[in-house]
């Protein structure tokens, strides 16, 4: 099963050099099925891996002239105070069993893996859907772009998903961007924003196995390196609704497994 992983965090490089986002939505699952590791610290891995994995793509989108880093900051400062409020504050204090109903115990870890699938599939309707990017106001709506912000920064910290597909259609409808000029700007904003919630995890002492997060964290650099390359070629809003597709069994198929398995 580690085998399976190492090839299937490749993917989460490519899709975020492709698209800019689909990323974290591969990581939680990847980590918790394939590598076994638990939900909650699943959410730090993932800040790390994903966030390093954009930061390399950011870095070559800069070069090609994507990335508009007065729409980034809108976004990337109210995220981030919503991120640290959710790792350091909120997440801490959720308790490790819930609930019980009868015999049946809602834990933590099962409330990460539900809201996460349901996010999978909303998030894999939006990339089915067609895109509709070329529909755009006039100016830059920066405190829209700012409170949608601070909601995917929400997002973000309870998850540890980087929120490359809320963040994109923001960029496209706000901040008034290019598709690739969004997936650029999408990639810094992850960077920050993953940055940023892996900090306040070492803060708070989560424990972190560095070799096993190096090893994954390079798999991935090397789809990144794939993906971009790729996205100099491919136009990746094509690829969009094929890995919706994809996503949207995937999420059914968590459900399916917290649920019924």
């Amino acid at each position: 099963m580690e085998i399976a992983g190492y090839l299937a965090s490749i993917i989460i490089g490519i899709t975020l050099g492709l698209i800019g986002g689909g990323g974290s939505i591969l990581t939680i699952p990847i980590l918790v099925y394939l590598f076994k590791v638990n939900p909650d610290q699943a959410t730090s891995y993932s800040l790390f891996i994903v966030g390093i994995t954009a930061m390399s793509g950011s870095y070559s989108h800069y070069k090609m002239g994507n990335l508009k880093l007065k729409s980034a900051l809108y976004f990337a400062v109210p995220s981030v105070i919503s991120i640290l409020i959710i790792r350091e504050v909120i997440f801490p204090k959720i308790a490790a069993t819930l609930f019980s109903i009868a015999s049946y115990t809602v834990s933590k870890d099962f409330l990460i893996m539900i809201i996460f699938s349901v996010l999978m599939i909303t998030a894999a309707l939006s990339m089915i859907r067609k895109n509709q990017s070329e529909i755009k106001s006039s100016q830059t709506n920066y405190a829209q772009l700012s409170f949608i912000g601070f909601l995917v920064g929400i997002v973000t910290g309870f998850l540890g998903a980087g929120g490359g597909f809320l963040i994109i259609p923001a960029l496209l409808f706000f901040a008034n961007l290019p598709m690739k000029q969004a997936v650029g700007t999408s990639l810094l904003i992850i960077t920050i924003n993953s940055a940023i919630g892996f900090a306040g995890d070492l803060y708070i002492g989560t424990p972190i196995n560095y070799t096993f997060l190096l090893s994954v964290s390079i798999m991935a650099l090397i789809g990144m390196f794939i993906g971009s390359q790729l996205s100099k070629k491919i136009d990746g809003t094509k690829l969009k609704p094929l890995f919706g597709w994809f996503v949207l069994v995937m999420g059914f198929y968590i459900i399916a497994k917290e649920v019924l398995l």
